[in-house]
């Protein structure tokens, strides 16, 4: 590992913390978002997705020795911005002065993505169970194989920084990787798309042998012909059945129709007639209690 003579003075972390904060508030202004990793305790990453990612980063030697920095740089907030693309990571790291990252991860191979399309096939139920990495212990052991998985080697990652560190992999680099396993925690889909493959692959490939298994055993389709079996009736004599009932009942409907108008109308004429027997009645009382009998006057002595 060598060094120039362009490195800055030492800046001390609550200096970069404070630089950080001022970078990330100059960036919203002139309306560049920011993407900082944030990391809460010792941990860098929680989810399957993240402690697996970290985890191979780990694995390879080609990495020990700076990866250690890494951990300080990215816990201590110095990683302001990261954006993952297919096949990319961008990054600002705040140092002794504001670098920036770039990785490039090479794609998955296709005969190792349907290796693992293969293995995975029919294991995996659920979209929530892929991102969370709720799998069986087999599907997890090919996921994460160096040789047949889905993680890249060191052979399929190139680094670059702009700080002056002659290394391959300087911290900045490093806190940058570390970075990405702690934002998979809140974006697992990131990690498919740094691979470009498409990891509703998985389900799909789930889904047709659960399909094959489920046609193989029994026919979830019943056509007419099974209807009739199952519930010991004829499709056809229940439709002409059906239509014989409906023209009964429509000419019933009518007959019953008609023979009620008849009804109302003699009801009403009925009604009628003993309205005006009543007016009659009550005319005739009121006629003679208005007719006063002539009183009698006594004669004069």
């Amino acid at each position: 590992m060598g060094y120039r003579s362009t490195w800055g003075r030492y800046v001390s972390v609550a200096e970069r913390k404070q630089n950080a904060g001022r970078t990330v508030e100059k960036m919203k202004k002139k309306g560049q978002a920011a993407n900082p990793v944030v990391i809460n305790g010792r941990e860098i990453a929680r989810s399957f997705w993240g402690k697996a990612w970290c985890q191979n980063l780990e694995a390879y030697s080609d990495f020990a020795n700076r990866l250690p920095r890494g951990r300080t740089y990215v816990r201590n907030g110095s990683v302001i911005d990261l954006q993952v693309s297919p096949g990319q990571v961008k990054a600002l790291v705040m140092g002794s002065s504001l670098y920036t990252v770039k990785i490039e991860i090479q794609a998955l191979a296709t005969a190792r993505w349907k290796t693992v399309l293969d293995h995975c096939s029919g294991q995996i139920d659920s979209l929530v169970e892929l991102l969370q990495g709720k799998f069986s212990k087999g599907v997890m052991e090919v996921i994460t194989s160096p040789e047949r998985g889905l993680f890249p080697v060191p052979s399929h990652i190139s680094m670059n920084c702009s700080c002056p560190d002659w290394a391959t992999m300087c911290k900045h680099v490093a806190a940058v990787l570390y970075g990405v396993g702690a934002r998979l925690d809140e974006q697992p889909e990131l990690f498919f798309q740094l691979r470009k493959v498409d990891h509703l692959e998985l389900l799909t490939a789930a889904s047709a042998a659960s399909l094959n298994v489920s046609g193989n055993q029994s026919k979830k389709i019943i056509q007419s012909g099974d209807l009739s079996g199952l519930f010991g009736i004829d499709l056809g004599d229940a439709a002409e059945g059906g239509a014989e009932l409906g023209a009964k009942v429509k000419g019933k409907s009518e007959t019953v129709a008609k023979t009620g108008v008849r009804g109302a109308k003699s009801r009403a004429k009925k009604a009628a007639t003993k309205v005006a027997t009543r007016v009659k009645k009550v005319a005739k009382s009121t006629l003679r209690v208005t007719k006063k009998k002539p009183v009698k006057r006594p004669k004069k002595g």
